[in-house]
């Protein structure tokens, strides 16, 4: 019994150890690959496996656009594997795991431990050696921005229901740290996008703005030169940033939202670009999106917390029967609780509603707030 407790002690450390890392490398401003590998390591170590596979995603279409692999499938098999996932039938596919309440799942539990009802079990991965996998999508507000696999080899224990829960609970946080790392990439390469980059000093000095940067601080009221003074989010995002650094980081985000004075909503992102005290901090800039919005619109209707569930979800795209199994209610429900809130927001239709998450923050009611 002893010996028990101690190997239960010994997993829980492992995976605050791991929650930690992940939270600091959300930070890091590493580059897509960089943190996707770091991520895979991580991870493993907190659940072991015998292989990983991370997938980057474009989140409009879920389609591939990057694999990051350790130790995984051969790559003779990966077109059929492709094949598979896009085209024909099968268990835990990602795109189902996307839509799904719970971001993660093993093969073991949705095939009731016969493995073999799997076509991708079946067909490929039992005669490359392996067993269970354990699947993960990476999601949060903005969309889906990658998937991981942790494969065993055969004769390994199954994943246990544990190690499903734990790694669904990092989703939000890698998806946060994927789609950092895509847009620190795209405002590095281009000059003139949507999305702004700073580079700041220790000392708060602008290092680097790209031009959409200096847009956003002029609708800031905030100089773009040298010298210039920072608004109070910003330099709140950029000390947030520097603090995942400590050993002690309490995972939360580097991020804020901000009303600029033309009215818009702006997005802050923080991370910090290397390490020691000389570390500079890229902070991104960007037009906050309706499902980030969502939670405002919410809080300016009164909305309780239900009606904030399912207004999140029609921001996201969900139909009504998909909101019904993700907050495991009938459909009628849900549209008992859609009624009260478009009679709240004063919405007609989803449609309204969603204009209403685009436009209904310039109005004084919101900005009072």
């Amino acid at each position: 019994m002893l010996g028990y407790v101690r190997d239960m002690e010994a997993v829980s450390a492992r995976r605050q150890r791991a929650r930690r890392d992940v939270a600091r490398l959300v930070h890091r401003g590493l580059d897509v690959t960089g943190f996707a590998r770091a991520v895979s390591s991580s991870v493993a170590r907190a659940v072991p496996c015998e292989g990983t596979c991370l997938l980057t995603l474009d989140p409009a279409t879920l389609l591939p656009t990057g694999e990051v692999t350790d130790n995984g499938l051969p790559a003779a098999v990966m077109p059929r594997m492709t094949e598979i996932e896009l085209r024909e039938r099968d268990v835990n596919k990602f795109t189902a795991l996307a839509r799904a309440h719970r971001p993660a799942a093993s093969l073991s539990e949705a095939t009731a431990g016969d493995l073999d009802n799997s076509l991708r079990q079946r067909e490929l991965r039992r005669p490359s050696g392996f067993a269970d996998e354990l699947r993960v999508v990476f999601s949060d507000a903005t969309g889906t921005w990658g998937a991981l696999t942790l494969l065993r080899q055969t004769g390994r224990p199954h994943f246990a229901p544990a190690d499903v829960r734990f790694v669904a609970s990092l989703a939000g946080a890698v998806a946060d740290g994927l789609r950092r790392a895509a847009l620190l990439a795209d405002a590095a390469a281009s000059d003139d996008g949507e999305a702004g980059l700073l580079v700041l000093t220790p000392d708060e000095t602008i290092e680097l703005a790209n031009t959409a940067a200096g847009r956003w601080l002029e609708e800031l009221s905030a100089g773009s030169g040298p010298g210039a003074h920072l608004p109070a989010a910003i330099r709140a995002v950029a000390s947030r940033a520097r603090g995942s650094a400590d050993d002690d980081v309490d995972g939360a985000p580097a991020r804020a939202r901000v009303r600029t004075q033309a009215g818009r909503w702006l997005l802050v992102r923080g991370s910090l670009l290397g390490e020691g005290p000389d570390a500079r901090v890229a902070v991104l800039l960007e037009a906050a999106r309706p499902a980030e919005l969502a939670p405002l619109i919410a809080d300016a209707y009164g909305l309780t917390p239900r009606e904030r569930q399912i207004t999140e979800l029609v921001a996201r795209g969900h139909a009504t029967t998909e909101i019904a199994a993700a907050l495991h209610l009938s459909a009628y429900t849900v549209q008992d609780h859609l009624k009260s809130v478009f009679e709240k927001s004063g919405a007609g239709s989803r449609g309204d509603l969603i204009a209403r998450l685009f436009f209904d923050h310039y109005k004084p009611r919101l900005r009072s707030r």
